[in-house]
Order: C-alpha cells, then structure tokens, then sequence
C-alpha cells in the first residue's frame, strides 16, 4: 500500500513540475514577446501609437499567465499537505531549488530509499 502510495505521489510529483516548468518558460517567452514589440516599433520606423493596442493585449495575457503561477504554486502547496496527510512526509515533492538531471536522480533514489527503510 506504501509503494502504491509512493508510486502515485511520484506521478503527481513528475506532472506537477513539468507545469510548473511549462508555465514559466510561457512567461518567459511571453515577456521576451512584450520586451521585443517596441523594438520591432523602433526597427520598423513607426510611430509609438503603432502597435499599442498588441502591447496592452500581450501585458495582459503576461499577467494572466503569472496570475496562473500564483494558482499553481498554491497547487503545490496543498499537495504537498496532501503528500505528508497519506504518510510520505519523506517523500520530497520539490523544494525550489533546481538539480541537475544527474544529481536530481540520486537524490530520488536516497529518498525511495529512505521511505522503504521506515515502512
């Protein structure tokens, strides 16, 4: 029952920082988008009235994707509440801090390790 336990928060664990990464790298990309419209303005020779309106827009859709985030990372809260409430407390559903793949691996293997030894 432990290891099905574990199997599924390992689950929930992998799709919830594959978000996490998706929507960042959205913002990301959207800021990039938002930061290179006044260039394109500039480079274009148009007037500063030109393009307004798509800059409004994409500042717009910006917010809403952080406003998303702000969703998400309570998300991750409660999962984590979820996570410690079904006894895997010492099951790590991430802490901030991003490994490397290498690094990232071995310390899932300590903690699986660590789960199996106090069941």
């Amino acid at each position: 029952m432990l290891k099905d336990r574990r199997g599924a928060a390992e689950n929930v664990a992998e799709k919830l920082f594959a978000t996490e990464q998706a929507i960042d790298d959205a913002i990301t990309k959207m800021a990039d988008l938002i930061g290179y419209l006044p260039i394109a303005r500039a480079n274009a020779r148009l007037s500063a009235v030109v393009g307004q309106d798509a800059i409004s827009q994409a500042a717009e859709s910006l917010n809403a994707m952080v406003e998303a985030r702000r969703s998400l990372v309570a998300t991750h809260n409660r999962l984590a509440e979820t996570r410690d409430q079904i006894g895997l407390q010492a099951l790590a559903m991430g802490s901030g801090d991003m490994k490397p793949p290498l690094q990232a691996e071995e310390r899932k293997k300590n903690i699986i390790e660590m789960a199996d030894h106090a069941a």
